[in-house]
C-alpha cells in the first residue's frame, strides 16, 4: 500500500500467491464436456435449490470444474471430502469456507449456525466432492441438511462411482439412511462422459501441443485420466527443449 515493493520478500509473495491460487507455472484450462455438463448442473442446483449426485473416473477434472465455479458464483461452497472426518470436523469445514465463526459452538449448535446462515443467504450452493470418502456417521448430515434446507439451497454430492455402488449395496442390505439419501438425490446418479478425443485435442492445442500424431498418441496413452494429459504434455514439451538444445 505505501509502494515499498523492495521491502518484500520472496517468500512472502509467494505465501501471498499460495493464498491466492496463484500460480507461476502455466496451464491453459479448456472447457471439456464434463466441465460443460457439471457447470450445468451446479447452474441448475444453486438458481432452483436442486440436488443431484454425480459421478466420474478420478482425473476427469470434476475437482478443477468445482474451483473454477466457486471462483466466480457468491454463496456456493466447496468441500474436498476426507476419510478422517467425523461429525464435528464436517461442520467445521462447512462453517470454514462459509467464513463463519464456530468457536465454542457444540456440534448442534454449528448446524444450527449453517442453517440459519443458508436459509438468509440467496440462492446458496453446497458441493460435496469426493463424498465417498465420508463414514456413514457424517454422510448422513446430507439428509439433515436436505430436510432442513429444502428449497432454500442446492446440494451437489460428487465423487467416484464408488458412491453408487455403496448407496446400492446399502439399500439391498437395508443399512440405515440409505434409502432416504437415494430418494432425495432423485434415486439418480448423474455419470459424466468422460473424456473423449476432441477434449484431448482441445488441451494439447492450447497448451502447446499441435502434432497430431502426438495428440493422437497422448490421447491413447491417457486413459481418460486429465492428469495423466497433463504429465504427458510436459513430457513433450521438455523431450522438445533437449531436442533444441
Amino acid at each position: 500500500m505505501n509502494d515499498n515493493w523492495d521491502n518484500i520478500s520472496e517468500a512472502m509473495w509467494r505465501n501471498i500467491a499460495s493464498q491466492i491460487g496463484a500460480s507461476a507455472k502455466n496451464w491453459s484450462f479448456v472447457e471439456t464436456t464434463d466441465y460443460k455438463l457439471i457447470t450445468k448442473l451446479l447452474t441448475d442446483a444453486q438458481e432452483n435449490a436442486n440436488v443431484f449426485a454425480i459421478t466420474g473416473d478420478a482425473g476427469s477434472g470434476k475437482s478443477k470444474s468445482f474451483d473454477l465455479y466457486i471462483q466466480d458464483h457468491k454463496n456456493a461452497y466447496l468441500l474436498s471430502c476426507a476419510e478422517y472426518w467425523n461429525r464435528k470436523e464436517f461442520l467445521v469445514q462447512l462453517l470454514t469456507a462459509m467464513g463463519v465463526d464456530y468457536t465454542g459452538y457444540t456440534v448442534a449448535e454449528m448446524m444450527n449456525e449453517i442453517v440459519k446462515k443458508l436459509k438468509s443467504s440467496e440462492n446458496p450452493l453446497i458441493i460435496l466432492d469426493e463424498a465417498d470418502k465420508l463414514p456413514d456417521t457424517v454422510l448422513y448430515f446430507f439428509i439433515t441438511l436436505y430436510n432442513r434446507l429444502e428449497d432454500h439451497c442446492g446440494i451437489i454430492l460428487c465423487a467416484t462411482d464408488h458412491l453408487s455402488k455403496r448407496i446400492q449395496k446399502g439399500i439391498k442390505l437395508n443399512r440405515k439412511g440409505y434409502k432416504e439419501i437415494n430418494s432425495r438425490i432423485g434415486r439418480k446418479f448423474i455419470e459424466l462422459r468422460g473424456v473423449n478425443a476432441t477434449d484431448v485435442a482441445q488441451i494439447c492445442m492450447a497448451n502447446g501441443v499441435d502434432d497430431t500424431k502426438e495428440i493422437k498418441r497422448i490421447f491413447n496413452e491417457c486413459d481418460g485420466d486429465l492428469r495423466r494429459v497433463k504429465r504427458s504434455i510436459h513430457a513433450y514439451k521438455n523431450r522438445k527443449v533437449n531436442e533444441q538444445d
